[in-house]
């Protein structure tokens, strides 16, 4: 037998490089990037979203100008807004709006009934690393409706991304037509547990968005 060949037919040197390579191959396939995150599931911006700002639009929905509102369950919603391939959104502005603990709007289409201390509305940008937080109170059901908080995320003029935030283990979610319309993986993606802080409730919102 020839023996610079190996017995099947393939020169040594061959098998040998190829045996040095498998691990430099391995090594590839572990260090590619992951796979791109599921867009957050997009929803209806509803019939309520404010037709002109307030003049207090930050993200401490429970004082509007001089009032402080203390009708409902002080709540903190915080998270990150990132593109699909986890990269914080620089630049990235999110809005949320919601019903004040009666269920009213601050909008003519609610009438004039709603609570004047409490914001409804507020935005705040994200910092380097794509966060954000906000200070409102914990969701409420109103008629035909499980609890939820409206959520919108802007770059620029652009808008990214409109969706609602529901409340993990709410008894009207089941009935709600909009939670009900989204498949599972869906629904998981916009409902989140709200638990027991000091000084309230918190919830965690990752949002992630085609940028």
């Amino acid at each position: 037998m020839n023996p610079t060949h190996h017995p099947r037919g393939l020169p040594r040197r061959a098998v040998s490089a190829a045996l040095v390579a498998l691990p430099a191959l391995w090594l590839g396939a572990r260090a590619q990037a992951p796979a791109a995150r599921r867009a957050t599931p997009a929803q209806t911006e509803g019939p309520f979203y404010p037709l002109t700002l307030p003049a207090d639009a930050d993200n401490d929905l429970l004082r509007n100008g001089t009032l402080t509102y203390a009708a409902a369950e002080p709540t903190w919603v915080d998270g990150t807004v990132t593109d699909l391939d986890g990269r914080p959104l620089a630049g990235a502005l999110v809005e949320i709006w919601q019903c004040d603990a009666q269920g009213h709007y601050h909008h003519p289409g609610d009438g004039d009934r709603a609570d004047r201390a409490f914001q409804g509305f507020g935005k705040v940008a994200v910092d380097a690393q794509g966060r954000y937080r906000f200070r409102t109170i914990r969701p409420v059901a109103y008629s035909g409706r499980s609890p939820h908080i409206h959520v919108k995320v802007k770059l620029g003029t652009r808008e990214l991304l409109t969706t609602q935030l529901y409340v993990a283990g709410a008894p009207g979610n089941a009935r709600d037509f909009l939670w009900r319309s989204l498949s599972e993986e869906a629904r998981a993606a916009i409902t989140v547990p709200f638990d027991r802080a000091a000084d309230g409730w918190k919830a965690n919102f990752p949002i992630s968005v085609a940028a």
